[in-house]
Protein backbone atom coordinates (compact mmCIF):
# COMPACT_ATOMS: atom_id res chain seq x y z
CA UNK A 1 0.00 0.00 0.00
CA UNK A 2 1.08 3.56 -0.64
CA UNK A 3 3.16 4.79 2.36
CA UNK A 4 1.52 8.22 2.12
CA UNK A 5 -1.94 6.66 2.44
CA UNK A 6 -0.80 4.56 5.40
CA UNK A 7 0.51 7.68 7.13
CA UNK A 8 -2.78 9.47 6.40
CA UNK A 9 -4.66 6.67 8.18
CA UNK A 10 -2.37 7.05 11.21
CA UNK A 11 -2.77 10.82 11.25
CA UNK A 12 -6.55 10.54 10.87
CA UNK A 13 -6.67 8.25 13.90
CA UNK A 14 -4.55 10.76 15.80
CA UNK A 15 -6.85 13.67 14.91
CA UNK A 16 -9.94 11.67 15.91
CA UNK A 17 -8.27 10.72 19.20
CA UNK A 18 -7.36 14.35 19.94
CA UNK A 19 -10.90 15.44 19.09
CA UNK A 20 -12.31 12.87 21.52
CA UNK A 21 -10.38 14.54 24.33
CA UNK A 22 -12.14 17.84 23.65
CA UNK A 23 -15.66 16.42 23.89
CA UNK A 24 -17.96 16.71 26.86
CA UNK A 25 -19.51 13.66 28.41
CA UNK A 26 -18.08 10.24 29.03
CA UNK A 27 -20.28 8.48 26.48
CA UNK A 28 -19.21 10.71 23.58
CA UNK A 29 -15.55 10.61 24.62
CA UNK A 30 -15.53 6.80 24.76
CA UNK A 31 -17.40 6.40 21.49
CA UNK A 32 -15.04 8.68 19.58
CA UNK A 33 -12.01 7.10 21.28
CA UNK A 34 -13.27 3.67 20.25
CA UNK A 35 -13.42 4.86 16.63
CA UNK A 36 -9.91 6.35 16.91
CA UNK A 37 -8.55 3.10 18.33
CA UNK A 38 -10.14 1.16 15.46
CA UNK A 39 -8.21 3.47 13.12
CA UNK A 40 -5.02 2.82 15.06
CA UNK A 41 -5.61 -0.93 14.73
CA UNK A 42 -5.87 -0.55 10.95
CA UNK A 43 -2.73 1.57 10.95
CA UNK A 44 -0.91 -0.98 13.11
CA UNK A 45 -1.92 -3.77 10.75
CA UNK A 46 -0.65 -1.83 7.75
CA UNK A 47 2.75 -1.08 9.30
CA UNK A 48 3.06 -4.43 11.08
CA UNK A 49 3.23 -2.95 14.59
CA UNK A 50 1.99 -5.62 16.97
CA UNK A 51 2.20 -3.41 20.11
CA UNK A 52 -0.17 -0.87 18.52
CA UNK A 53 -2.55 -3.61 17.44
CA UNK A 54 -2.61 -5.26 20.89
CA UNK A 55 -2.88 -2.03 22.88
CA UNK A 56 -5.62 -0.54 20.74
CA UNK A 57 -7.55 -3.81 20.63
CA UNK A 58 -7.60 -3.82 24.42
CA UNK A 59 -8.69 -0.16 24.39
CA UNK A 60 -11.54 -0.95 21.96
CA UNK A 61 -12.82 -3.67 24.29
CA UNK A 62 -12.53 -1.40 27.34
CA UNK A 63 -14.35 1.46 25.61
CA UNK A 64 -16.99 -0.95 24.35
CA UNK A 65 -17.52 -2.34 27.85
CA UNK A 66 -17.91 1.12 29.35
CA UNK A 67 -20.20 2.28 26.53
CA UNK A 68 -22.42 -0.73 27.19
CA UNK A 69 -22.40 0.00 30.94
CA UNK A 70 -23.31 3.64 30.35
CA UNK A 71 -26.08 2.64 27.96
CA UNK A 72 -27.57 0.13 30.42
CA UNK A 73 -27.40 2.65 33.29
CA UNK A 74 -29.08 5.31 31.17
CA UNK A 75 -31.94 2.94 30.29
CA UNK A 76 -32.45 1.82 33.90
CA UNK A 77 -32.41 5.41 35.19
CA UNK A 78 -34.39 6.82 32.26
Amino acid sequence: MNPFLVDCIGYAALVINLYSMSTKGEYKLRLISLIANAGYILYGLLIGALPIIIGCTIAVFLHGYHLRRLSVNKRSNG
